[in-house]
């Protein structure tokens, strides 16, 4: 059994992805409490991949490790990504938000053999890069902490130097980190998310991120699809006047495929192979079985913010300012229209299972949803560490 625990754990993506994968959690640690009521729910209904999860609402800067066994094979997390979020503040490492030195603590206590760590994209740019590769080094290096008073910039040149000196008897991880698009993976949202990984150095394992022969869907194969042999739209009985106009970019892309193209891949799934055999809340209709699928009506297109539309990968739902989601959280019909995704909708773009509750009202659901990392991109990535897990 490979034992783990989470940190920052939200409504439950990650954690039940890593379950998925063969991951038994010794703790999921989350301070929200409408995303814990979201895994108790859960829990009380006897969700088999959440019943045996012993949570934890807490506050992660005051934890105590000490009660915890050190014999743990994976550290799962996803600190607040606010701080670098694209939709945030853009304050970083000087946001009082910022909990990757929880992350780090966390390390150095329990000293795990894998950390997995997944943040936004916006983590990569430029302005912040002297604090991404202070994460870096300070994951390789979790003992060398930082001093009283020292800056972030004096203690990053500590790290440097200790990393060139190219000699270090403690505790020291090698780390490796890579941009992953969730849609790439069988996920129906365009969703890039940075993951960083961590493996201890005494173990000699041999690990690399999935690499673009791995990846199980294409935008190009959906397009194939779609424009060359028609599948896709004979599939979803789509009559040729309601399917969406194309650009011009497209077109020219589109005009250099053929029927023998094929790059192995799946097609990228859209919106409408998501949420295609749901009820259509605007007509009000509810289906046996079918949780947290309602109608919320005052969506509106502006610049900026003109939603999914139906017959592609969803854009990146978000979590939103203050709770409150943003714009792209819309579905983009072919006829122009567009009205917000309901909780469910939103739940199977981030691949939760149908039987998955969420609980809250229906902003604080949506910031739940923003905030998770897809299931099925999870499970991807926790198959990879465990099968690399055991062989050693």
């Amino acid at each position: 059994m490979m034992r783990s625990m989470e940190l920052f754990s939200g409504a439950g993506g990650l954690s039940l992805g890593l379950t998925k994968a063969g991951f038994h959690h010794n703790l999921v640690l989350e301070w929200d409490k409408h995303a814990c009521e979201t895994i108790r729910e859960n829990q009380r209904r006897n969700h088999p991949l959440v019943s045996s999860f012993p949570l934890l609402e807490y506050d992660a800067t005051k934890l105590d490790y000490s009660s915890y066994s050190s014999d743990i094979e994976l550290l799962a997390g996803g600190p607040p990504c606010q701080p670098f979020s694209l939709g945030g503040k853009h304050r970083g490492h000087n946001d009082h938000r910022n909990l990757f030195p929880e992350m780090f603590r966390a390390v150095r206590e329990l000293q795990p053999k894998v950390v997995l760590i997944e943040n936004v994209k916006g983590l990569l740019r430029q302005s912040f890069s002297t604090f991404f590769e202070h994460i870096l080094l300070q994951l390789t290096y979790p003992e060398v902490t930082p001093r009283a008073n020292e800056t972030l910039s004096e203690h990053l040149a500590r790290l440097e130097k200790k990393h060139t000196r190219g000699r270090h008897r403690g505790l020291k991880y090698n780390v490796v980190f890579r941009l992953l698009n969730a849609a790439n993976y069988g996920v129906p949202q365009r969703r890039e998310r940075v993951f960083i990984v961590a493996i201890r150095d005494d173990l000699n394992i041999e690990w690399a991120f999935p690499d673009e022969e791995d990846e199980t869907h294409s935008q190009d194969a959906l397009l194939r699809s779609q424009w060359v042999t028609g599948e896709y739209w004979d599939k979803h009985k789509v009559a040729t006047k309601d399917r969406p106009e194309l650009s011009d970019i497209l077109k020219r892309r589109i005009k250099k495929m053929s029927h023998t193209d094929d790059d192995g891949k799946q097609p990228w799934l859209t919106v409408r192979d998501a949420i295609g055999d749901l009820p259509d809340p605007e007509k009000g209709r509810r289906k046996a079985g079918v949780h947290n699928h309602f109608y919320n009506p005052g969506a509106r297109s502006y610049p900026g913010h003109t939603g999914s539309p139906i017959d592609e990968a969803s854009k990146t739902l978000k979590a939103g300012d203050h709770g409150v989601p943003g714009g792209e959280n819309m579905l983009a019909k072919n006829d122009g229209s567009v009205r917000y995704f309901t909780i469910r909708e939103s739940a199977r773009l981030q691949t939760f299972p149908d039987d998955y509750i969420f609980t809250g009202s229906w902003s604080e659901i949506m910031r739940q949803l923003g905030n998770a990392v897809p299931v099925r991109l999870a499970e991807t990535l926790g198959n990879s560490i465990h099968e690399a897990l055991s062989k050693a």
